[in-house]
């Protein structure tokens, strides 16, 4: 075991002694020690209940013969930190998690781990440590949220983006500020992630699918029953997965991440998928070919509408059959490679053979899905050489090819402003910059402008364009990661008012018209701004992080 090199031998006494004052004792000691990555705080609706799924997976690791050794990660909500300074520190999260992670299990010798996250950078940062630790792990996400429902209309389901657009909606002067908070009081009605397929869900659902989560992890709800009982079985299987030396990188293969690739484009997953899943490979040593997205999307049918793209939300997904229906879908249509090995122990055909389609309406069958092409697109073109994302499925047909006049806004808070003071027409295209990995610093979502021009009734004729991310809980036309970022001297940097951009979401394109001379001409002429942070963890950040196309990772 692993674990034999702190606490077996005479010259090991010390170190059981201290063990032993943790309350350990001979018996337990002498088992494999299993690391439990517990994210759970007070701050993150999705992570106030963790304690319980732990409680589980600490019976579960007893009941299969090891002993669990429990430590505490960072998590930031990315709702409560959107729209101000505190959503510069999101992303940079990511890399203190895995690096916590990494320091605890090798410091202390662990033999396993069990990682519990549940939202946005907390389940990156627990797959990279996952990959570059290299020791068996599995995941126990702590399972989505149950959607609300709207006390105007009870039929109708809302979510977080609901009052994300619901404020749009009263600056316009069409829903009061009582109606607003109806929906604020009822569109998080209890514990779990956001309940649409927004980054942490994606994230859940994608660790399933790429094999290191049990069948269930993505979407089972928080508050079933189902997610404690999974709980236990990811204790007692992460003992089995150390008896079989069963580690990431056998499971992380590049079949396993074309497979993920698979499943987020039919299910329309979110745009921050691109910057972690690069992340991940980039851990597990291999690198994510941004046209390769392309290609997949182009071979994946969208299969599933849930929100912010449609009516849908996890626990439907749930009840419809799940990741597995997905998959199984995917897999009759020779869409996905079934030999890739899971935490299971198994294959991933194996897997799907209790895996059933229940709902044909929310998972459908690929020849009736709902867009031929899947969920993502990445956009090359003179504004963004090295590419942008943008979520196609969440685009009204009509934006799919759109030219018009670039608003230039040098930060997220000038951008929001000028939307809700109707300052930006139906055509426009609004430029949002420096707020890439660099300039941000941070790469800050922005799920208030997009939200806002969605609740100012523009999302059918008005574009976004940033260097900076989108929430999950985006919709319309908001293409983000463009890379370079401006502070890096992309192309992005000398947009000025009133240039045409011309977007082309089925062709791939994105261009400025603006001719090359033109061009070089301003870049002649542009110095890049002062850092916008100059002291603490961010400023540090700023100078080692990568571009988006590389997955926001730091450098060395």
């Amino acid at each position: 075991m692993k674990s034999d090199i702190a606490k077996q031998g005479i010259g090991r006494a010390p170190h059981r002694a201290l063990l032993k004052a943790a309350g350990y004792t001979d018996d337990e000691i002498r088992r494999p020690l299993i690391g439990i990555a517990n994210s759970v705080n007070t701050v993150v609706p999705g992570h106030t209940h963790l304690n319980q799924i732990s409680e589980a997976v600490r019976a579960g690791i007893y009941m299969g013969g090891g002993t669990p050794v429990e430590f505490g990660t960072i998590g930031v909500c990315d709702g409560i930190a959107m729209g101000h300074e505190g959503m510069k520190y999101s992303l940079g999260s990511r890399e203190l998690i895995a690096d916590s992670i990494e320091i605890m299990a090798t410091a202390h010798a662990f033999d396993a781990l069990v990682l519990i996250p549940n939202c946005d950078k907390i389940v990156p940062g627990m797959l990279m440590a996952a990959a570059r630790l290299d020791i068996p792990a599995i995941f126990i996400s702590g399972g989505p949220m149950l959607a609300g429902r709207n006390p105007q209309n009870p039929g109708e389901k809302v979510d977080l983006i609901s009052v994300f657009e619901s404020v749009g909606k009263v600056r316009r002067g069409v829903m009061s500020e009582q109606e607003l908070c109806g929906i604020e009081d009822a569109a998080c009605p209890t514990c779990g992630s956001c309940s649409g397929m927004f980054t942490a869900n994606s994230m859940n659902c994608l660790t399933e699918a790429i094999g290191l989560g049990l069948p269930g992890n993505g979407t089972i709800p928080a508050v079933m029953s189902a997610r404690i009982r999974l709980a236990k079985q990811a204790g007692i299987q992460s003992v089995a997965l150390h008896e079989q030396g069963l580690v990431p990188s056998r499971i992380l293969t590049h079949e396993a991440f074309e497979n993920a690739l698979c499943v987020d484009m039919a299910l329309g997953c979110s745009t921050n998928t691109v910057l972690h899943i690069a992340a991940l490979a980039h851990e597990a040593g291999m690198s994510l070919d941004l046209n390769r997205i392309n290609d997949i999307s182009n071979r994946i049918p969208h299969l599933c509408s849930l929100s912010p793209g449609g009516a849908h939300h996890i626990e439907d997904l749930q009840n419809a059959g799940g990741i597995g229906g997905v998959m199984k879908t995917l897999a009759e249509a020779d869409l996905i490679d079934t030999s890739c090995l899971t935490v299971t122990g198994k294959s991933v055909k194996d897997n799907l053979a209790a895996a059933r389609v229940i709902d044909d309406e929310i998972i459908r069958p690929v020849d009736r899905a709902h867009h031929r092409v899947g969920g993502l697109a990445v956009l090359f073109g003179n504004l963004a050489p090295n590419g942008c994302v943008v979520k196609q499925s969440a685009v009204v047909d009509k934006m799919m090819q759109h030219e018009g006049p670039a608003r230039v806004f040098d930060s997220e808070e000038d951008a929001t402003e000028a939307i809700m003071d109707g300052q930006i027409n139906k055509g426009d295209v609004v430029v949002i910059r420096y707020e890439g990995p660099m300039g941000g610093p941070g790469m800050r979502e922005m799920l208030t402008p997009t939200s806002a021009i969605a609740g100012m009734d523009l999302d059918a004729d008005v574009a976004l364009i940033t260097d900076g991310r989108f929430s999950g809980g985006t919709r319309g036309a908001a293409i983000g990661h463009v890379s370079p970022e401006a502070m890096q001297k992309g192309p992005i940097a000398v947009v000025k008012e009133g240039d045409i951009i011309a977007i082309d979401i089925a062709g791939k394109s994105i261009s400025l018209q603006v001719d090359e001379n033109e061009l070089q001409k301003r870049f002649s002429d542009w110095q890049a701004p002062a850092p916008k942070i100059t002291k603490g963890y961010m400023a540090r950040y700023a100078k080692q992080v990568t571009s988006a196309d590389k997955g926001a990772v730091l450098k060395g």
